[in-house]
């Protein structure tokens, strides 16, 4: 069937417009009616929605006779780690305040499978009933000190005398990232941790380094870390300022653990896909989205895994990508070298990218056989890759080559052709 809601990681949208109340509140009923029940481990971030939207979902679960458990505000990697028959977060991950929406876990952390929001699509037209509420509210105060203990003991390392820059994009983490890195010893200049429900993801956070950049080389820090609003991605600036994707943070871990196989996504680059080729290191690559890097890794039998955007994840002793995890083992890398010196093992392509507002992403005939022409041509000394957004109205473009005027030509051409089939 068609997908009216989901995307590539939940329901999300504009709150108010495409993301009311009301469709949380059916999303709450239909998810609780879909799994017969059962209890539903509830965290959100710190969007000035959060509380309307937790409200309304929780209504739709007391309908169906399901049982809210309300954590409050909670990185996305603690509502894996803690859900029960079901786990959700009001969230809107790395998108600008005014978004929301909800993604959901099964009862070990997974997020749901394709066919498994087909289902719950099915259910939204089946308002909750009318009549006395048939389940219950549950407020859940220990939330954080678990994750933390878990995270932190399971991850964390001796960080004495480390200096690091933290942003936190003023979502999730704004009160857990600087607690777990002093408690480990690092000395943590932190920005980005005063979440006043507007400012989640607003010029900070893993969607804009500006600042961390600054606050690194201006305080002489070993490196910095930044999350996004709700903490499931993390990328990295090192002592001189420069930033690191998530593309060079898995391959500094894929050496530092000692993997034997990867999960990554379409959009990695093709210095990573050499360096793993030069170690012996087996790469699967799939769809965009870090479900389906997830989805890979427990197929394949491997750990690690993550996307260019930041979702890093290592599923020893967890169960989905955590920005905190990613953060404690990049640092845990460093044995005593600069970060500069261990990114430096892999090299990279020069990428170009460039988002496409459209008015439909369906891509067209035309469009496919110009990137499949221009791939052919390059024959793998490059490529060009484009893509819908799974979560807003654009259509992604990444050109990538030798050098920086081939990328930025290759880029610029793909994109006004997109613009003139679809914009």
């Amino acid at each position: 069937m068609a997908r009216r809601h989901f995307g590539t990681d939940g329901v999300r949208g504009v709150v108010g417009v495409d993301l009311t109340p009301e469709l949380v509140e059916r999303l709450g009923w239909a998810v609780t009616t879909w799994s017969d029940g059962g209890s539903v481990f509830l965290g959100r971030d710190t969007r000035g929605s959060g509380p309307e939207l937790e409200a309304a979902f929780s209504r739709g679960v007391v309908a169906a006779g399901g049982s809210a458990l309300l954590a409050g505000v909670l990185p996305t990697p603690a509502v894996a780690l803690l859900a029960q028959d079901l786990g959700a977060v009001i969230s809107a991950s790395h998108n600008p305040p005014e978004y929301n929406g909800v993604k959901f876990f099964d009862e070990g952390g997974q997020k749901l499978t394709d066919e498994s929001e087909e289902e719950i699509e099915a259910l939204l037209d089946a308002p909750p009933a009318d009549g006395v509420p048939r389940g219950t509210v549950t407020r859940v105060e220990d939330a954080t000190a678990r994750y933390l203990e878990h995270v932190v003991g399971k991850f964390g390392s001796d960080l004495s005398g480390l200096r690091l820059g933290v942003d936190c994009a003023n979502g999730a983490y704004s009160e857990i990232a600087p607690q777990a890195f002093e408690g480990l010893g690092a000395g943590a200049a932190v920005i980005g941790a005063e979440p006043d429900g507007e400012n989640i993801n607003v010029g900070c956070g893993a969607t804009d380094l500006g600042l961390l950049q600054e606050q690194v080389v201006g305080a002489g820090a070993d490196l910095g870390v930044a999350f996004d609003g709700d903490g499931d991605r993390m990328l990295a600036v090192d002592e001189t300022g420069a930033p690191l994707d998530g593309d060079q943070i898995v391959a500094i871990l894929a050496l530092h653990l000692g993997v034997d196989l990867v999960a990554v996504t379409s959009m990695t680059n093709l210095g990573f896909h050499r360096l793993m080729e030069e170690h012996g290191i087996r790469v699967v690559t799939t769809d965009v989205g870090d479900r389906y890097v997830l989805e890979a890794l427990r197929r394949e039998g491997g750990l690690l895994g993550g996307e260019q955007s930041g979702h890093i994840i290592y599923l020893r002793d967890h169960v989905t990508g955590d920005g905190l995890a990613a953060a404690l083992l990049l640092c845990a890398a460093l044995g005593g070298r600069k970060l500069s010196e261990v990114a430096a093992v892999m090299p990279r392509f020069p990428q170009a990218k460039e988002n496409v507002g459209v008015r439909s992403k369906q891509l067209t005939p035309a469009i496919r056989a110009e990137v499949e022409r221009v791939n052919g041509n390059l024959d793998g000394r490059g490529r060009v890759l484009v893509r819908a957004s799974g979560t807003e109205p654009l259509v992604r473009v990444l050109a990538e080559a030798e050098t920086d005027a081939e990328t930025e030509s290759l880029c610029g051409t793909i994109a006004a052709l997109v613009r003139r089939e679809l914009g």
